[in-house]
């Protein structure tokens, strides 16, 4: 059987004895239908709620301190219909990314029966990961934390909870994309805010005291910047992986590429769905794929 030379573990992968069927157990039987997906991790449960505590601390500035105090109503009101219906939109995104199954390679399934099922063809290969016993697709890999092989694995992230994988990368590019455009947002705010105080009465421009407001301004300012940086950079990478088809452990290992290149707009369109229409920016729409074969081999 000819080797693609790739990465070592996965030379190791190819070698007929290493399969071991008859060492797997069966699968556990499937949970019941529309089951929500949840990694019980805790240092991703608990970043979770700090992503969810520090939007919700924005959002307490931006309308308590900001916004509401304000004399001028059409700028409060515009202003805080575009923030809140941006920090809605992020924290449902960073909701369907985190409780969406990312692409999770059924476990225990490397038995004898299913390897015989699979009608393999001389010169096909397969892959079995040794430690959920799983026969993976091509392009999966193995996550630490979630224990289960995932699909198109791009990383684990934390503030997430979960794998960004095939199913819910649409969901973590909205979350760092929304995220981010609230951060700016927020910081120009600040910045008229501050400037508003500095020529109005400190004591008239917030219905908190100047020292009060100063902190909650400098924290939401802090925090703003932060965020803004980070999940600009997340994003585009995210975008730069989806548009070389690409994924980071993939670029981190420097895989050698064995599926079929498509155009950049193909790419996207994998990712969040056919045809290009406004549910690409709603993390309520979930992207059509069309139907991909689960499970590919290389020949």
């Amino acid at each position: 059987m000819m080797l693609i030379p790739t990465h070592h573990f996965r030379d190791i992968e190819r070698k007929p004895e290493y399969l071991q069927p008859e060492k797997c157990a069966p699968p556990p039987f499937p949970g019941p239908a529309g089951t929500m997906w949840f990694i019980r991790d805790g240092c991703g449960i608990a970043c979770a709620i700090v992503t969810w505590f520090l939007v919700l601390y924005a959002e307490f500035v931006v309308l308590f301190v900001m916004l509401i105090p304000s004399r001028d109503y059409v700028y409060s009101i515009i202003n805080g219909i575009v923030f809140n219906l941006l920090a809605f939109l992020a924290l449902a995104s960073h909701c369907r990314a985190m409780l969406t199954d990312p692409g999770a390679v059924p476990k225990g399934n490397a038995t004898k029966e299913f390897i015989e099922s699979l009608q393999l063809k001389p010169g096909q290969v397969v892959y079995k990961c040794p430690k959920c016993c799983s026969i993976k697709p091509d392009r999966a890999h193995h996550c630490s934390v979630c224990k289960r092989c995932i699909r198109k694995m791009d990383h684990h992230c934390p503030w997430v909870n979960n794998c960004v994988g095939e199913n819910n990368q649409k969901y973590f590019v909205l979350f760092t994309m929304y995220i981010a455009l609230i951060s700016l947002h927020a910081l120009i705010m600040v910045g008229f805010h501050f400037l508003h105080c500095f020529e109005e009465d400190w004591t008239k421009c917030s219905s908190f005291s100047p020292p009060t407001t100063v902190i909650l301004l400098i924290l939401l300012c802090f925090e703003a910047l932060l965020f803004l940086i980070f999940t600009s950079v997340m994003f585009g990478t995210q975008v730069h992986s989806i548009c070389t088809d690409e994924t980071g452990i993939e670029q981190l290992k420097k895989e050698e590429r064995r599926w079929a290149k498509k155009t950049k707009w193909m790419n996207m369109k994998a990712v969040f769905g056919h045809p290009f229409s406004l549910g690409w920016a709603s993390p309520f729409a979930t992207p059509d794929q069309g139907k991909a074969d689960p499970y590919q081999y290389v020949v």
